[in-house]
């Protein structure tokens, strides 16, 4: 039986830390078995979109600079892989 999930879903972004003090977004997969069969490059892609999704819930400016950062040093980062 093959499960095809979305690239977006896979991997989960959530905003962690005191908006006084230092900020980070961490990432959490949907699934176990998608640890497993990942590499890099699926990775860093996941991790974009999800901060993607993520940054249309943020509701502080905070949280927005702090996504968007992270966003730019994600593909950043896909990019030297390429």
């Amino acid at each position: 039986m093959n499960v095809v999930y979305p690239q977006s879903d896979i991997v989960i972004a959530k905003t962690c830390g005191c908006s006084s003090g230092k900020q980070r977004v961490t990432y959490a997969f949907s699934a176990d078995f998608h640890s497993l069969c990942m590499d890099k490059k699926d990775l860093l892609s996941a991790e974009i979109a999800a901060c993607e999704k993520l940054s249309k819930y943020a509701t502080a400016e905070s949280e927005s600079e702090v996504i968007a950062k992270e966003i730019a040093e994600l593909k950043m980062a896909l990019d030297l892989m390429t």
